[in-house]
């Protein structure tokens, strides 16, 4: 039965207010139904118009209803009737999406007779009774104006201002307001956008799950230039721009990649059945299908290069559009003072090029970017369209290839390679990065697509904060600085390929040595550099570093020790570019702790077993003052514990230190150290409940254990974790630790998986110890689970390796072979999969 011929019958049988909400939310939950079906076959902008005169029609109705029930059968002319019924937001602009918020203005004329309040108020409780999500405002006609100017966020949404139904009378009033409203304080109004926008465009910066509307690029972004616009021109599409502002080509462009964010938000309201705008990794496979994407990491490839493409046309002409009201004529002097050439001028390391200037070459562009002194720069919109509508040709020229070697050998090249990808050129400067150009990498680690993760390397080189790193980079000679820059900087750039990404980025990282003009002996360890480039941090991260075996193949890869150096510059400067907090001081301290120990690997002719290398340890501790000022009993005790790995992972004067603290220990003692990261040393007679301290404190990530015998049935365990924890948080720590001394306590595991097929174990990996390696899902308690395991088979852990990521855990453990262990493989297994 049609909608319209039910509300009259519920209307002429008197019926209840309650019987017509019931009616209208029925009928908007049926049509609600109907959506996934329509975006089957109407997606984009045309899904989304289609949904909002959907939503006109049944406000519209509404109105009506309202009406017919207030007046009966003396219904007046609707123009006769002072109120207009208004969409705003992007309601307004014919964008709404599924479940965002219907944002309307009511404005009235409060005229004797019409009880124009009470229309409204009705209308309000009808459509939030039948379930319509309104974001509202109410204002008499002549308040508009002054409304307005309380806040930026009023006169913004009143500039996408559209008419649903009502009284033309009063919308035309309406109209007249928003012209004034428009017209007022222009450049103020614009400037408040333009800094709303720079906050919101750092606090949502480029990612692999990217918000379709809040980040770089996003609707937020396409919103600003339309209030731009529209505050200026007093536009109602920016097309009316098209062949004056920019050229239709370029608006087509920037329309095309709308269109698809547009499609993506649809998706993610429907799929979720929320008001969901960030594509987040669990709702990825929906969407691609939804959008016939042939797999996820083309779809997120596609949303964050037109991400990109909106962003570089906002800035470009966003800034043309506002030249005007911004400029500062007191500068005017200064800028005429300070231009490098005709219409390119650097005012406080910024460079700005005239609007009006045509379009220079690709060389001409380079050779002002390699000319400036050797310093950070940020880049005018101006500047920024120069580089973005420049003609380059490929391949590229030999003068142009001088030309980038000359910025390459500068120090400060992380501004350019910024300006390059903001401008869409980088692939073509660099012709390694067409395969990776907005590449996103799934793999729980990095937190940015391949091109801005690279282009971030480089800002790590540039500002390296790790004292000891930094002198090794200083000590470099040019060329051997330049090689470390090109390394970092196409290290990823074979990724998007079937084959093993480093020896793709090997095989390209050649030609382009070649091309820029650097010796053999450069391009060969560019070449086994890009080829190793995970290693180090693969081996530090984890294995067991202080294990001969280990250091010796490690070495074999790198070579020699000008290749460690540079490896473990190239490393810092990778895991710097990660993004998160994936580089802090528990990973610092294992890359220098192998870049130590493999220095000496390096520097030594004959093989050194771990014999040889302990007996050099003990001579080092055996010749500090403070070995000598200690009882000779303590001494022999020091020199007589039994695992050479204690020995290889302190320092001579920790070594003395730990061996203090034992010697003062009755029961148990600890110290936890919260300066970096959180670390808690334990010394103990008595036995540890080491499950249930674990599974405590199960919330915090572990970066690595060791658990060491020293003398006297003392046990020392010390429990690195990647973080620190608050001052509260610290304390309960405490309270966890002494209550891990009373073994009945019990935590119960959640359900922990690992198959057999994730755990190996190398009985062979020592005389005195095996090796247990799991690899395995990430799982909160997986860590306890493994030592409450460990214990009820009597394995003495030596030390563990910790490496987890937000999906996986390679988990390494170091284990005595005492109790037959050796012999009893199957019930390892047995226990652990359990």
């Amino acid at each position: 039965m049609d909608i319209k011929l039910q509300i009259e019958d519920v209307i002429e049988q008197n019926g209840s207010d309650f019987e017509l909400s019931k009616l209208f939310k029925e009928y908007i939950k049926e049509y609600k139904t109907s959506l996934p079906e329509l975006f089957e076959s109407n997606q984009g902008k045309d899904f989304l118009v289609k949904h909002t005169k959907k939503l006109d029609s049944i406000i519209t109705l509404m109105y009506q209803t309202i009406l017919r029930r207030m007046f009966g059968n003396y219904l007046p002319m609707r123009n006769s009737i002072p109120i207009a019924i208004v969409a705003l937001g992007s309601y307004g602009r014919e964008q709404l999406c599924v479940h965002s918020d219907i944002d309307l203005l009511i404005v009235y004329q409060d005229i004797e007779g019409y009880n124009s309040k009470l229309i409204i108020e009705k209308l309000f409780y009808l459509a939030l009774d039948a379930g319509l999500k309104l974001g509202h405002r109410v204002h008499e006609v002549n308040d508009l104006f002054s409304s307005s100017k309380e806040d930026i966020t009023i006169r913004t949404s009143l500039m996408e201002a559209r008419f649903i139904t009502g009284s033309n009378f009063t919308w035309h009033a309406t109209g007249r307001e928003l012209t004034k409203i428009r017209l007022d304080k222009q450049k103020d109004f614009i400037l408040e956008k333009i800094e709303e926008a720079q906050i919101r465009r750092k606090k949502y910066p480029t990612t692999m799950e990217p918000n379709i509307k809040e980040s770089v690029g996003g609707l937020r972004d396409s919103h600003l230039i339309f209030w731009i616009a529209q505050t200026i021109y007093g536009i109602s599409s920016l097309k009316d721009l098209s062949g004056d502002v920019f050229s239709e080509e370029e608006y087509r462009e920037y329309r095309i990649a709308l269109e698809l964010l547009f499609r993506v938000r649809s998706a993610l309201h429907l799929i979720t059945g929320k008001q969901e705008d960030r594509l987040i990794l669990q709702h990825m496979p929906q969407a691609s299908r939804m959008l016939g994407f042939k797999n996820e990491q083309k779809m997120v490839s596609k949303v964050l290069e037109a991400q990109w493409r909106i962003s570089n046309f906002t800035q470009i002409f966003a800034k043309k559009m506002v030249r005007k009201y911004i400029e500062d004529k007191s500068l005017i002097k200064r800028f005429k003072h300070n231009r490098l050439q005709k219409g390119i001028y650097l005012l406080e390391d910024r460079l700005y090029a005239s609007y009006n200037l045509a379009n220079l070459s690709i060389d001409e562009l380079l050779t002002i970017l390699v000319n400036l002194e050797d310093k950070f720069y940020h880049f005018d919109a101006g500047f920024l369209k120069q580089f973005t509508y420049v003609n380059i040709s490929y391949p590229l020229r030999q003068k142009t290839y001088k030309l980038i070697k000359q910025l390459l050998q500068k120090q400060h090249i992380y501004s350019f390679l910024k300006l390059f990808y903001d401008a869409g050129i980088l692939q073509h400067l660099f012709p390694n990065f067409k395969k990776v150009m907005h590449l996103p990498q799934f793999d729980g680690y990095h937190h940015y697509p391949v091109d801005i993760h690279s282009i971030k390397c480089i800002e790590a080189l540039e500002n390296i904060k790790e004292p000891f790193v930094k002198q090794l980079f200083d000590e470099l000679d040019a060329d051997e600085k330049l090689l470390v820059k090109i390394v970092v900087l196409f290290h990823d750039t074979g990724k998007g390929r079937k084959q093993d990404h480093s020896e793709v980025g090997a095989k390209l990282i050649a030609p382009f040595i070649d091309k820029i003009g650097l010796s053999q002996e450069i391009k060969e360890r560019a070449i086994l550099l890009v080829k190793h480039h995970i290693l180090m941090s693969n081996v530090s991260f984890k294995q067991n570093i202080h294990n001969e075996k280990i250091l010796y193949k490690f070495m074999s890869n790198i070579v020699d020790e000008k290749n460690l150096k540079l490896l473990y510059i190239v490393t810092y400067a990778d895991v710097n570019g990660v993004g998160g907090d994936i580089y802090n001081s528990f990973n610092a301290k294992l890359l220098h702790d192998l870049y130590i120990s493999a220095l000496e690997v390096s520097q030594n002719n004959d093989r050194i077993t771990d014999a040889k290398k302990r007996l050099i340890i003990e001579k080092k501790v055996k010749n500090l003052e403070e070995f000598k000022n200690i009882p000779k009993i303590l001494q022999k005790k020091t020199l007589g514990v039994e695992s050479n790995l204690f020995f290889f992972k302190h320092t001579p004067l920790d070594i003395i230190q730990i061996v203090m603290k034992a010697k003062d220990t009755k029961e148990y003692q600890f110290v936890v150290n919260n300066e970096n990261s959180l670390t808690i040393e334990i010394f103990r007679r008595v036995p540890l409940n080491i499950g249930f301290l674990l599974s405590t404190l199960s919330h915090l990530d572990v970066g690595s254990m060791e658990i060491f015998t020293l003398f006297d049935d003392i046990k020392y365990f010390k429990i690195e974790f990647k973080k620190n924890v608050d001052g509260d948080e610290l304390t309960e720590v405490q309270n966890i630790i002494k209550a891990a001394f009373d073994m009945d306590r019990v935590v119960e595991h959640r359900n922990i998986v690992i198959k057999k097929d994730e755990i190996t174990i190398d009985c062979e990996h020592s005389k005195t110890h095996a090796e247990l390696n799991v690899n395995t899902k990430n799982q909160i308690g997986l860590l306890a689970h493994l030592m409450d395991s460990f214990e009820q088979l009597g394995i003495n852990i030596v030390t563990a390796k910790i490496h987890s990521t937000k999906h996986k855990v390679r988990d390494s453990f170091l284990i005595s072979k005492q109790n037959n262990i050796c012999n009893n493989v199957e019930k390892i297994y047995e226990l652990l999969i359990k």
